[in-house]
């Protein structure tokens, strides 16, 4: 997002726009990065613009409002901005821009990193799924190297999901029919779709062991979405996206995994296990 502003800040001054462009154009930004609606992104109002501006990282909104101090620019919603003289910020206005051309392009630019961004350059690092770690339902880190030359089926878990008592027996059975020719299931159970594993991770265990008598391992209560999610789901959605966009929709989303770590198919929490068992055979080598 530091990015756009910074663009935004640049064309603004290229127009002599100033501060109306400037709301007008980071109001379009918002639209277009989904922070703000259809109606915020039209109206001109600034408390629209202050949401957006509340949802910058630190350093875009540090550096935008140095730029309006700079300027003088007196933003309020119950009147139209405001600049008392263009002239006499002319050299204020360069200098601004000086600063900004040598501190993001050429061989001197500094790149200016939230810890969002640096997660997910970390993510990005990583070239296959042994690359995570991820912890168990006791807390113990879990290094997913340990599963290297097995086939993986990776699943986000409920216990209280309509896909519940159709997903947990069929993947029971996947896992007795294929576990001695190289099948592991790796499931996460996860809160955030409609509050439908609220259990602890106690809880959980109990529940798939007595309900369902699942073998395979179910890790730690996860995030699957969002700034907390666990990082080998960043990596998972990143390498596979959904029809409509990378997140995951729903409990139960699958994510098959080859020999080599490398994420081969995703599939939706609709499609039942037992219907992907060709794909997991395919990968398996077995007739």
């Amino acid at each position: 997002m530091f990015v756009e502003v910074c663009i935004g800040v640049r064309v603004c001054l290229r127009q002599r726009r100033w501060c109306g462009g400037f709301v007008e154009l980071n109001l379009r930004i918002g639209k277009e990065l989904g922070v703000l609606g259809e109606e915020e992104a039209s109206s001109s109002s600034s408390q629209h613009f202050y949401k957006f501006r509340s949802l910058m990282s630190c350093s875009s909104a540090r550096l935008f409002n140095n730029l309006i101090i700079a300027q003088r620019i007196i933003i309020s919603p119950s009147r139209t901005p405001s600049i008392t003289s263009i002239s006499s910020f002319s050299n204020q206005i360069n200098s601004k821009r000086s600063w900004l051309s040598s501190r993001f392009s050429g061989t001197n630019r500094t790149p200016v990193l939230d810890s969002r961004s640096i997660r997910s350059m970390a993510t990005q690092s990583k070239q296959s799924v042994y690359d995570f770690t991820v912890k168990d339902a006791k807390g113990q880190e879990v290094d997913l190297s340990k599963y290297r030359g097995k086939v993986l089926l990776i699943v986000n878990v409920a216990s209280q999901c309509g896909f519940t008592n159709s997903n947990y027996p069929e993947l029971t059975t996947l896992y007795q029919r294929y576990k001695d020719q190289g099948l592991e299931i790796l499931g996460f159970p996860s809160n955030q779709f409609n509050g439908q594993e609220p259990g602890s991770n106690e809880e959980i265990q109990e529940f798939v062991c007595t309900r369902f008598k699942a073998e395979y391992p179910v890790f730690a209560k996860v995030d699957v979405n969002g700034k907390n999610a666990e990082p080998l789901y960043n990596f998972l959605k990143s390498t596979k996206g959904g029809l409509l966009g990378d997140s995951i929709k729903w409990n139960f989303t699958k994510f098959l995994v080859d020999r080599e770590g490398k994420v081969v198919d995703r599939y939706a929490p609709t499609t039942a296990p037992l219907s992907i068992e060709k794909d997991i055979k395919k990968l398996l080598g077995v007739a």
